[in-house]
């Protein structure tokens, strides 16, 4: 792993960083091409519960994709297209984890960091915040799989303003529209993003990554239960969790859940 991505653990609550602050956490083509296994690599670890996806400093998430390498590495469409299926693979390994993740952004996401923190499951925002998505100032396309993500958190129309203005939202706007799910002051979002953070690794967990694999499969378009998912409901009633989050309500005391 490179030094531009640092992954970090706190008790249950693991952090990657996107560690470029000279360059705004710009994203390098190398970063894309590491973060499937390192994500792999987290989700395999029984002692994280939740992850959180930062920028170093506090004066961006990521400014985007790291633009003074496209002259080597999106040089023809060969090239273009290797880039952008080491993008996609990244923004899929993380919209794919099982564990929760959320996004802590400070300052600026663009583009390329904005594309990292839709998928995501959370993200929590300062009042310094600024979202957009620049393709349209770039002679881009964006992916479909990434435009799917913007329009389930935003809608078709304001989907359609952001790519086709390339424009700015703030923390407010964002917070509007549903691209971001809370907005604190600057020197509050840590404390605010690790509070959530602490708190969910606390639940029961079969419990909260079955919710997240519900919750996907309904954004996806399924309407009724099928074979898996009256699985996973059904196999909760056998976990331990289970049985310790009913003893724990009725000896009126906080459940201990050790299924990871």
């Amino acid at each position: 792993m490179s030094d531009d991505l640092v992954v970090e653990r706190s008790g249950a609550v693991a952090t990657l960083t996107l560690n470029r602050p000279e360059s705004r956490n710009a994203i390098r083509l190398e970063m894309y091409a590491e973060l499937p296994a390192l994500l792999r690599g987290i989700d395999d670890d029984p002692g994280v519960k939740v992850l959180v996806v930062r920028g170093a400093g506090t004066k961006a998430f990521a400014a985007g994709a790291d633009i003074s390498e496209f002259g080597r590495v999106r040089a023809d469409a060969e090239s273009a297209r290797s880039y952008n299926e080491h993008v996609a693979a990244a923004e899929r390994a993380l919209e794919g984890m099982a564990k929760p993740t959320v996004a802590m952004v400070h300052g600026h996401c663009v583009g390329g960091g904005c594309g990292l923190a839709l998928a995501c499951d959370l993200r929590f925002c300062d009042t310094n915040a600024g979202f957009a998505i620049t393709p349209a100032k770039l002679g881009l396309v964006y992916s479909l799989e990434s435009t799917r993500r913007l329009v389930d958190l935003v809608g078709p129309a304001q989907a359609k303003w952001i790519l086709f203005s390339g424009g700015r939202l703030d923390a407010d706007r964002a917070l509007r529209t549903g691209l971001v799910d809370a907005v604190t002051e600057p020197d509050a979002l840590a404390e605010h993003t690790y509070s959530f953070a602490e708190l969910v690794a606390t639940r029961a967990q079969y419990s909260v990554r079955a919710a997240k694999q519900i919750v996907n499969r309904i954004v996806a378009g399924q309407l009724h239960d099928d074979a898996e998912t009256t699985e996973l409901r059904n196999s909760s009633f056998d976990t331990d969790d289970y049985a310790e989050g009913v003893r724990a309500f009725l000896e009126k005391r906080p459940p201990r859940f050790t299924w990871s």
